[in-house]
């Protein structure tokens, strides 16, 4: 069988697997992935999937990228996010000079990260001001460079507009090395991303490093990954981390319940309630993968063919994402439920991953108001709400 371009990347991801579930404790503990999970991501190429191959990268099909998460999501949940994050950050470079990009993503480990939209950048001759704090930088420790998404305020005090009125909103890109790192990521899932908080006083950002992302009048990449856009990335992504969290906590219950027997309790592998409950949420888990990868595939496949990813594909990619995410954080909770006292020992793959997965269903990504859009976008018959919702399903 031809093995789809870029399918090495997924597995090199498997291949780490026994590195990165062994260092998983540490990186529990520290909450940071250690030196030699991120020199192997690094050396294997993981890091720049979604990268441009005009910039050194394998510029591969949402699928792949997704199998490679959901491969070291078994292992560890905080690798994957963090692989996730930089990976989707990496999209950037397809708005960026072609020295600039190269700069950031071909300097050594080549991470760029980045938190959440907040705060403003002023105007000034050759770029822009900024002084600044943000928050939730997942995969920030690794980076060597970091990024924020900021308004524009022009010299006059006033805010700059794209075409449609909203406001300007720019990808700022600076060296690690020029900001001050806080340690705030005291949490109790998802611990070992170092999700942390980042500031700047008076820096200058160059008009090159500032990108409009997600702008499809400043893509200089003409790839068809990149009429994608990152918040639609990161959902795939993230929901891709879900399913490997529930894959590897479900395999766990089951590898459990073949051994496992209570002092006059039928053992677990004989429990007829236990068969039926490891069958149904087996198929649960399955038609979850299935939904997510055929709704990837089938947007990819027209994608490929149009040059354009439809507001209807990018309804249907943002309902598949957050009902994925629910769906395993259910396959999580009923595989933890049945493995029963076990489950709440640390030295048992259980509660670490019931966490993980818990922090992740809190995420954006999983937000109840994506449903909201999706079910309104479903209801409409005008052309003009669909275009509106579908931006603000896709972060635009």
């Amino acid at each position: 069988m031809n093995k789809p371009p870029g399918f090495d990347l997924v597995e090199r991801a498997r291949a780490l697997k026994p590195l990165i579930a062994r260092d998983a404790d540490e990186i529990e503990r520290t909450r940071r992935l250690t030196a030699p999970v991120v020199a192997g991501l690094v050396e294997n190429g993981l890091y720049r999937a979604l990268l441009p191959k005009s910039a050194g990268g394998a510029e591969v099909a949402p699928e792949i990228f997704m199998q490679m998460l959901e491969e070291i999501a078994k292992a560890d949940a905080s690798t994957a996010w963090c692989l996730g994050q930089c990976g989707v950050c990496a999209m950037t470079a397809a708005y960026l000079d072609p020295d600039v990009a190269n700069e950031i993503f071909n300097t050594p480990p080549g991470i760029l990260a980045w938190g959440a939209i907040a705060h403003e950048i002023h105007a000034v001759p050759g770029g822009y001001r900024v002084t600044a704090r943000w928050d939730f930088a997942s995969g920030s420790r690794q980076a060597n460079w970091l990024g924020a998404h900021v308004q524009v305020v022009e010299a006059d005090g006033t805010k700059r507009r794209r075409p449609d009125g909203a406001p300007e909103i720019r990808t700022i890109v600076f060296p690690a090395a020029s900001a001050t790192m806080y340690d705030v990521w005291d949490v109790i899932g998802l611990s070992g991303t170092g999700t942390d908080s980042y500031s700047v006083d008076n820096l200058f950002i160059p008009e090159k490093f500032a990108a409009l992302r997600d702008e499809p009048a400043a893509l200089r990449e003409k790839g068809p990954l990149y009429q994608i856009l990152t918040y639609t990335m990161f959902g795939l992504g993230f929901a891709a981390v879900s399913l490997g969290v529930a894959r590897a906590t479900l395999d766990a219950a089951t590898d459990l319940a073949r051994g496992k027997a209570s002092a006059g309790i039928k053992a677990m592998r004989e429990n007829n309630a236990v068969q039926t409950l490891i069958g149904r949420t087996e198929g649960n888990l399955r038609a979850a993968r299935a939904y997510l990868y055929a709704t990837a595939a089938e947007a990819w496949r027209d994608l490929t063919h149009s040059g354009e990813l439809s507001n209807e594909h990018r309804i249907a990619l943002r309902l598949a994402s957050t009902w994925t995410i629910h769906q395993a954080a259910s396959v999580v909770d009923t595989a933890y439920h049945m493995a029963g006292a076990t489950a709440v020992f640390s030295a048992n793959p259980f509660e670490r991953r019931f966490r993980d997965m818990h922090a992740i269903a809190q995420q954006i990504q999983a937000r109840d108001t994506h449903y909201e859009d999706v079910g309104k976008a479903i209801l409409s018959d005008g052309a003009e709400v669909l275009r509106t919702t579908s931006q603000r399903i896709s972060g635009g």
